[in-house]
């Protein structure tokens, strides 16, 4: 009997073993990893891309081409009102820095965009997975610009760029203040108070910890790593250093299986919309 559940947990062992699933998830690329999206040598040209504009990789490393959106402006959400013009060359791009918000926009495009840049590894099948609850197993990738509803269309996708800011106050905005140079947050009232225990402390772990500013200002505003952390779409750390679970590489707890973690995790940033700011204090995420 003894040597029986011996055997039985080993094989359960190896079933939950096999069933593990690196934190890169759909960002594995069918096996390549890291090299999809950086080069270690020698640029986009150590990925197989020739194009004469293409990114150096001078900064990050980055191994895709850039060239096609080179100076491209482009108009999110809400009829077009909320534009973002990219880096006009590889010369711009490098003098930006990795972690411009500029840079993580034309970067993260350069992939998921469908419409200018044409994906060149992305063959419209991915392993990311919906949620249970969800019909199908899988889903397409992201291609912001060609998804179906007409190449050129970006005003069905979240807003980024310097007018797409972030800010206390408003109709759908935390009732607080912000310091831009330092990043802290000071709540007005015992709603954000409420926010934080409900959820993380978003000046430490959420998206309002990830926002980037304005080149010359201090000016916050949305890009792509605000909501996303491109490097594990399964696993979130919170400010004291708890892990949970999340998807679609969304920089939160956010698992639409279990609680109200999803609704939670847009309300890091969309306060006015919280339970806590229409005067419900105690509804915790799970």
């Amino acid at each position: 009997m003894k040597k029986l559940l011996l055997v039985l947990f080993v094989i359960l062992m190896a079933v939950g073993l096999s069933m593990a699933q690196d934190v890169l998830g759909a960002h594995l690329v069918y096996g390549r990893g890291c090299v999809a999206c950086h080069a270690p040598h020698s640029g986009a040209a150590g990925n197989g891309i020739n194009s004469s504009g293409a990114s150096t990789g001078n900064s990050a490393l980055w191994g895709e081409d850039m060239s096609p959106l080179y100076g491209k402006t482009l108009s999110f959400g809400d009829a077009g009102t909320y534009a973002i013009t990219l880096p006009a060359d590889a010369a711009t791009v490098q003098s930006l820095g990795a972690h411009d918000g500029n840079f993580a926009v034309i970067a993260c495009l350069s992939c998921h965009d469908g419409n200018l840049a044409k994906p060149a590894m992305m063959t419209g099948t991915t392993v990311e997975p919906l949620p249970a609850t969800a019909a199908g197993a899988t889903h397409p990738p992201t291609f912001l610009g060609n998804d179906g509803t007409g190449a050129g269309n970006y005003l069905n996708d979240h807003p980024v760029g310097p007018t797409a800011v972030v800010s206390c106050g408003g109709k759908y905005n935390w009732d607080c203040t912000y310091n831009a140079t330092t990043g802290a947050i000071t709540f007005a009232s015992a709603a954000g108070t409420a926010f934080l225990t409900n959820y993380f402390d978003v000046t430490a772990a959420g998206p309002i910890a990830s926002l980037v500013k304005v080149p010359g200002t201090n000016t916050s505003w949305v890009t792509c790593t605000t909501c996303h952390d491109q490097h594990s779409m399964t696993d979130f750390k919170d400010a004291a250093g708890v892990h949970h679970p999340t998807m679609f590489f969304v920089k939160g707890w956010y698992n639409p299986a279990s609680g109200n973690s999803a609704a939670q995790f847009c309300r890091s940033c969309h306060g006015g919309e919280a339970n806590e700011m229409h005067g419900v204090l105690n509804v915790p995420t799970t």
